[in-house]
């Protein structure tokens, strides 16, 4: 019997991707469309639609489907925590196992980017590996020998909705956050964080992209803004040391693409990570996904082989 090819779709707020791999990893047909995010049966049709795709580019072989997106699935399979709201309450899963008419399994986006990373990724063979996802949002996923942790509960990893630790003097970290909760790691961490730290201290209001690139011009309030960005981003990962001691911290999303962070943040978070003063023995590493804004979905095609 032939070995199925994968295939994995990254739900996205504004975009979908889905890749088909064959059983040896390699892409053999993708498709990128824009996500119908505020109309719940529109996203399935157009999931749906994907996986016909998909099954015409190689009508010869059977393929799984895996979907990774934001949020995750109650014991009843219901969707929660989702910040495409559309998607709270509703049978995601079953919706699409409906739709397409075969079985379908779901993992939270960053549960998928750390498992494609501990897969064959910037984490392969080590054993503890967290993976975060800066964009739009912030996130995490863990993998311990090379499946994803969980938890009764569905939120292992949720690391974007606890606080910003260490607050120092003048730092006001109290914003509020669509989980109902104020001061989360993601309203200090994610893309739109940023660009409100650099309106609150400057008054001038620029994207972040805008930020990153005039800072790499010399504008040093810009820079100010990314250091103070880096140190909050040290913050918390020596939160995230001290609790789970990974091998490999992985950044996903937009804001990974910033070179900067993988020399400035193992630089400072020493100061809280709990060394007994010995900063210089830190021997987790900061490292891109290896597989860039595609990581994600190679994960969600991974869900069946793991």
């Amino acid at each position: 019997m032939q070995a199925p090819y994968s295939l994995g779709i990254d739900l996205g707020g504004t975009k979908t991707y889905a890749v088909l791999l064959d059983p040896a990893g390699q892409v053999t047909w993708d498709q990128r469309i824009a996500t119908p995010s505020k109309d719940y049966d529109a996203t399935i049709r157009a999931l749906a639609a994907m996986v016909d795709a998909a099954r015409s580019a190689v009508p010869s072989r059977a393929i799984t489907v895996g979907v990774g997106g934001p949020g995750s699935l109650t014991p009843e399979g219901l969707m929660k925590n989702s910040n495409t709201v559309s998607l709270n309450g509703r049978p995601v899963l079953r919706d699409i196992e409906a739709a397409i008419g075969q079985p379908a399994r779901f993992a939270n986006d960053a549960n998928c980017l750390a498992l494609s990373e501990a897969t064959d990724g910037a984490g392969a063979g080590r054993d503890v590996v967290f993976a975060v996802i800066m964009g739009t949002g912030t996130g995490a996923g863990i993998a311990v020998h090379g499946r994803v942790l969980t938890g009764p509960n569905g939120l292992a990893g949720e690391w974007g909705h606890n606080p910003m630790p260490w607050a120092v003097p003048g730092e006001d970290p109290a914003v509020d956050c669509y989980c109902g909760q104020r001061g989360c790691n993601e309203t200090v961490l994610s893309g739109p964080g940023i660009a409100r730290d650099h309106t609150a201290v400057t008054g001038q209001s620029l994207p972040t992209h805008e930020i990153a690139q005039r800072a790499r011009e010399g504008d040093a309030a810009c820079a100010a803004t990314l250091e103070r960005h880096a140190t909050r981003l040290a913050r918390a990962l020596a939160g995230v040391i001290n609790l789970l001691d990974p091998d490999v911290i992985v950044l996903g999303g937009g804001l990974s693409l910033m070179p900067h962070l993988y020399s400035r943040v193992p630089a400072l978070w020493g100061r809280w990570v709990f060394s007994g003063g010995h900063q210089d023995e830190i021997r987790t590493q900061l490292k891109p996904s290896l597989h860039g804004d595609a990581s994600g979905v190679r994960g969600a095609a991974w869900l069946w082989s793991r």
